[in-house]
């Protein structure tokens, strides 16, 4: 006996007092079944799958609580509103602890009790037809802001909009816009192509541009340390914004944030948007000065960031901070982790703690070898979910809570993001080019421009020119290059797995998060 609305089981000892209650509801078009105590009441519900109970805490025998924990053990989804005559708290306390919707103090209305019914079985209904609404409205006005001339706060703002409606749409996945959303973005990623292409160049060249991988160490760490103050620079490889933002409400309780965002340079990769950071110089510069990283570049060694901790205390001498103690960690697993959070009274004791932590990088990289992640991380939304989870149970969180106790500023970035790559296509190359699936730079380089950003000036892209005749492919979109004689093996490994190194919102747009300790 359940009809559209919602099929409720009423304990209460003097339900034939509720009768003007019972066909209020009844009118407003839920069906009830009525029980005067919690023994008749846990025998219905393991026969019966009531939609909520309405439940009287003061009952003679098993009273409202002990009826509530054997009732949860027969469902324990299954929602329950509370109704009492007494105010005391601890009876509030335990009943919110025993998984209770809401908590009514009597005498209560039928209006009362109908609010809180429809409140507590509709709600999530009601939110995601306002979600559906609210998005087709945004739809529209995303479009028209597409035809303006926008400039690079502008394109933030727009990314910005269109992460909280993913995050948003991971509750309301009912919808059935989140198909239109990730078209909407995919259309959002070839203006932005377009608006790379025509500013990238010039930003190169002048001051007047966005803030960049190279800034963010005079930019956000610098002016901490001028104030006598410690500072964390925390840089998680590869995380994207929607993963930071779906992760704040683990953060917010131990710090202050106030996000802003740089640019990652292209390409976004480890050796030149995670160096630049580092060692605050663009990639030429960095070649120029430091022979040694043009060596490991040239002969594509396993690991092209092992100089980061050189190039930032070389950074913090350059703008005048040589007194400053510095400690650099990178941490690639989880024991590696757990030791450094065991060692955290030590560190702390540092004026710069500089921390690389590649967890969302390997998850990344890993997903695309295995069948296992692929199917846990299918989509952006469950890369969003594996980062929160991770970070939930991980060292670093217990890091960041100390950090925080420690009155240290937490910089919070990444060098880069990554895309979910859909699309292959052939570029033939020498056999001594780089094995990027998102960028590659050597000779002999080609695919056509419509797919990928063809760099055969470096210099005007202030990357370094390794070898003779160096040229870059930059891939566009959510592009990922295949050569014609592998072309199956790398559709089959690569096609639906989050890459990076080309251009793209979700790669080249990077959260900045100042975290100040709460204390």
């Amino acid at each position: 006996m359940q009809n559209s609305r919602g099929h409720i089981l009423w304990v209460d000892d003097e339900i034939h007092h509720l009768k003007p209650h019972i066909l209020f509801l009844e009118d407003k078009g839920y069906s009830l079944t009525q029980v005067a105590n919690g023994q008749d009441a846990i025998a219905l519900a393991g026969q019966n799958d009531f939609d909520l109970v309405l439940l009287d805490q003061s009952m003679p025998g098993m009273d409202g609580l002990e009826t509530l924990a054997e009732l949860k053990k027969i469902r324990s989804s299954m929602p329950v509103i509370m109704i009492t005559k007494t105010e005391d708290e601890w009876l509030m306390d335990e009943a919110i602890t025993g998984q209770i919707e809401q908590f009514l103090i009597k005498p209560v209305n039928p209006s009362q009790i109908f609010m809180a019914c429809k409140q507590t079985l509709e709600q999530i209904k009601l939110q995601s037809e306002k979600a559906t609404s609210d998005y087709l409205k945004e739809f529209q006005k995303i479009e028209e802001r597409l035809r303006d001339k926008l400039d690079h706060n502008d394109w933030w703002e727009l990314y910005n909009r269109l992460v909280d409606w993913q995050i948003k749409f991971d509750t309301y996945k009912d919808t059935g816009l989140g198909s239109i959303l990730v078209e909407q973005i995919t259309s959002c990623n070839r203006e932005f192509v377009h608006f790379i292409e025509s500013n990238y160049v010039n930003w190169m060249q002048t001051d007047h541009r966005p803030t960049l991988s190279v800034d963010v160490f005079s930019k956000y760490v610098k002016p901490i340390l001028d104030k006598g103050e410690k500072v964390c620079l925390l840089v998680v490889d590869c995380m994207r914004h929607d993963q930071f933002k779906s992760i704040m409400s683990l953060l917010d309780p131990f710090f202050n944030i106030d996000v802003d965002y740089k640019f990652s340079l292209l390409p976004t990769a480890t050796p030149y948007s995670r160096n630049a950071i580092f060692c605050g110089l663009f990639p030429d510069e960095m070649i120029r000065k430091y022979p040694e990283q043009a060596r490991d570049m040239e002969t594509h060694a396993t690991s092209l960031n092992r100089h980061e901790k050189h190039f930032l205390q070389d950074q913090l001498n350059r703008h005048g901070l040589q007194n400053k103690t510095l400690h650099y960690h990178k941490i690639w697993a989880v024991d590696e982790g757990i030791k450094f959070q065991n060692r955290i009274k030590d560190y702390i004791q540092q004026d710069v703690l500089a921390l690389v932590v590649n967890f969302v990088d390997i998850l990344a990289h890993k997903s695309s070898q295995s069948d296992v992640l692929k199917e846990m991380v299918p989509d952006e939304s469950g890369y969003r979910t594996a980062v929160k989870s991770w970070l939930e149970h991980s060292w670093l969180l217990k890091v960041l809570k100390k950090l925080s106790e420690n009155n240290f500023t937490v910089i919070l970035t990444s060098d880069h993001g990554s895309i979910r790559v859909q699309h292959h296509v052939m570029v033939s190359a020498d056999r001594e080019a780089s094995t990027g699936v998102r960028y590659k730079y050597g000779r002999n380089l080609n695919t056509k421009e419509k797919n990928a950003l063809v760099i055969k000036e470096p210099e005007k892209y202030r990357l370094p020119s390794l070898g003779p005749q160096p040229s870059y492919l930059v891939a566009k979109d959510d592009i990922y290059f295949v050569y014609p004689n592998q072309a199956h093996k790398y559709q089959t490994k690569f096609k639906n797995s989050f890459q990076h190194g080309g251009i793209s919102m979700e790669e080249m747009m990077v959260p900045v998060a100042i975290m100040k300790g709460r204390g």
